[in-house]
Order: C-alpha cells, then structure tokens, then sequence
C-alpha cells in the first residue's frame, strides 16, 4: 500500500481497489490523470505487472512490410503517408515485390510478418486476399497480422461487403490477426479535427469485435500527448476496455506518443517523458482486462522502452526490420528501427527483467531466465 503525506483519500481508496484487484471506475481515471505524481501511478502500475507476468518481458521475432504510403485520407497528425494526389512521392509495392521481402526472410527464425499501410484506392480487397495467399503459400508458419480498421473499412465498403463478409474472405486467404492501428481517439470531437475524413471510433470498434466473434484477435492502440483532454482519453480506453469484457479478444494495448514532426500539427508540443511514463502506468492500471501492456521501442527509443518496464509495461514488441521507413518517416527516436535478438535480449535484462521471445499471441517459444554462457 502507497503511504505518503501528500496522497489524497480518494488516491489512497484507488490505491486500495489495485491491492484488492477491484476494478477503478472511469472517475478514478480521470482522478490519476488529474492529480497522482508519477512514483504513484509507476508503483500501482508495478504491482499489477508482477501480479500479471513477474519479471518478465515479452518480445518477438517480427518484420514490417509497408505495401504504400500514399493515401486518399489526409490525417493531421500523418507525417508517413502522401496523398494520392501527389503519389509520385511515395511507393506503391507490387505483390512480387512484397513476397520478395517475404523471401528474405526464409531460413530466419521469424515468427510474424506485420503488414500496415496507406490507403490507395488501387489496392483493393482482392489485391490483398491474393497477397496473403501468397505469403501463406510461401511460407504457410508465418502469422499475418495484417491491416489497420481503416484500410479494411475502406476496403470492405469499396467492395461492397459487410465487415463480416470481407473479414471472412481475408481470413480464408491467410490474415490471422489485426495490429491496432488507426484508433487514435475514438471521441467524435477530436477525430473530426485530427483526422476526419477515415473510419470513426464506432467503426473502428465494430471491426475489432467482428474479428473477435469470428476468431480473429487484434491490437489496440491509442494516439496520445495532442489536442485530446484526460477525459478523451478515459473514454477512448472505456470503450476498449468494455469491448474487451464482451470478446476477451485483444491481445495487447499500446500508447502511441504523437510526434509533431513533417506534419500538419507540428505547432502542437509533444508530451514529456514524464507524461508519456504516466499514460502507460494508468493504462496499465486501468485496463484490467486486457493482459498485456506495450512499448514499440523504436518510436519511444531504447533507454525510454527500458524505463517503461517500470511503469507497467511488459511488452516492447520485436526486432523489427522496418525497410521502409515507417517508423522514422513518423518521428522515431530510433533512425535504424533493427536489432537483434540478442540485442533486444541484452536491452530487457540490462532493466533488470526476463526476457522471453513470444509468438504473436503470446506462446512462449523461448526462456532467456538464464544468461547465455
């Protein structure tokens, strides 16, 4: 239990509810936004990561493919994407090109391929049900976590099919899980000031809890440190939070820190790294439901993604060969987002934690508790 002088009943009473493992209600969000220092979200936030997983730490083997990055949305935030209109400063890969980066994998041990990218209107449904059966029919072991909301929503309505209709044809095709992108912030208000023109909170929503019932799991994200308030965020992370008690069907939830760089909010301060430790430690203690908490490392940096292993996280996601770009395009701290397994095992025990190489749902496939000799 947290005793200190200058901690308020009401933190005290929250304090209580993490000891007792009672659920904190959307107030007492708001309330660890509002008032509650960081040694004091970092150490219930603590509590609850050891309760959960120990001491250890969870990554895997994984690579990124970015089939474009021009787009017909215009989010405000975006410093990745280029608009149609202007495609000629961006790439748009063919199927052939992308299962030649498939190819480069073979004889490594990854375990998952991660596909994410614009939105252009010439890659429809069928262009990407024939690129997973072509990864799939190359390397059937490989796990598909494939496509944000907003490149299915797209794609579905272009097609003329329901959410379950689409989701089911990609499915057939090889798609075994979806990453979390494209939540940002579900409230009405700030969606339609950061990104107006895509898929909305309840869209983005449905999509997830069709893929759960149709046993698909998925990520889920949130796009933090802009113009959103705390309680935009205590309702973005209700919503989640309540979808999850329904399906039970999201692997992992991530904090993303806005960056204001080479975009059109760049007059917007970025979140400090006192700021961005809290909003992992209170999504860690308000997300009860939901058993895993992850750092990307590239966009937080190293040093940063070791220090949120002490502020709930237990996840820093994989090494990661980011050829494309994505990363840095958007602000990374990390200009070469690569490293190791080695490298990223030696990150997670210079924090002082376990590390442990993990399939893409969460299947232990290797023990690092004990120093290589």
């Amino acid at each position: 239990m947290i005793h200190t002088p200058s901690t308020s009943p009401a933190l005290q009473t929250i304090a209580e509810k993490v000891a007792n493992q009672i659920r904190i209600t959307d107030q007492d969000c708001q309330l660890l936004f509002e008032e509650a220092s960081l040694g004091f979200v970092g150490t219930l936030a603590n509590q609850i990561r050891e309760r959960k997983h120990g001491n250890r730490v969870y990554f895997n083997r994984n690579f990124h493919i970015e089939p474009t990055n021009v787009c017909v949305f215009s989010c405000q935030f975006c410093a990745y994407s280029r608009l149609y209109a202007n495609r000629e400063e961006g790439w748009e890969l063919s199927i052939e090109q992308m299962l030649h980066l498939v190819k480069k994998y073979d004889g490594i041990p990854v375990t998952e391929v991660h596909i994410v990218g614009g939105v252009h209107p010439k890659m429809n449904l069928t262009f990407f049900k024939d690129l997973l059966a072509a990864i799939k029919g190359h390397r059937p072991d490989l796990h598909i976590k494939a496509f944000t909301a907003v490149e299915f929503d797209y794609m579905f309505r272009k097609a003329g099919l329901s959410i379950e209709e689409g989701l089911k044809i990609l499915i057939e095709a090889g798609l075994d899980s979806i990453p979390g992108g494209g939540a940002e912030i579900f409230h009405p208000d700030i969606r339609e000031k950061i990104c107006k023109d895509k898929v909305d909170g309840s869209g983005w929503l449905a999509i997830h809890e069709t893929a759960h019932q149709l046993g698909i799991p998925s990520n889920a994200t949130m796009l933090y440190g802009h113009i959103e308030s705390f309680s935009h965020r205590v309702d973005h992370m209700s919503r989640l939070r309540s979808l999850q008690d329904r399906t039970g069907g999201f692997n992992t939830f991530i904090p993303l820190k806005f960056r204001n760089k080479d975009n059109d909010m760049s007059n917007v301060p970025e979140s400090s790294l006192i700021e961005d430790m809290r909003m992992y430690a209170i999504a860690r203690i308000y997300l009860d439901n939901f058993s895993h908490l992850k750092a990307y490392w590239p966009m937080l940096g190293r040093q940063n993604a070791q220090l949120a292993l002490s502020f709930g996280v237990d996840d820093i996601d994989g090494t990661i060969d980011d050829s494309t770009k994505i990363y840095s395009m958007a602000g990374s701290e990390e200009q070469s987002p690569t490293l190791t397994t080695s490298e990223l095992v030696n990150l997670i025990r210079q924090a002082g934690k376990t590390p442990i190489e993990r399939d893409t749902l969460y299947n232990v496939i290797n023990d690092f508790s004990t120093p290589a000799n």
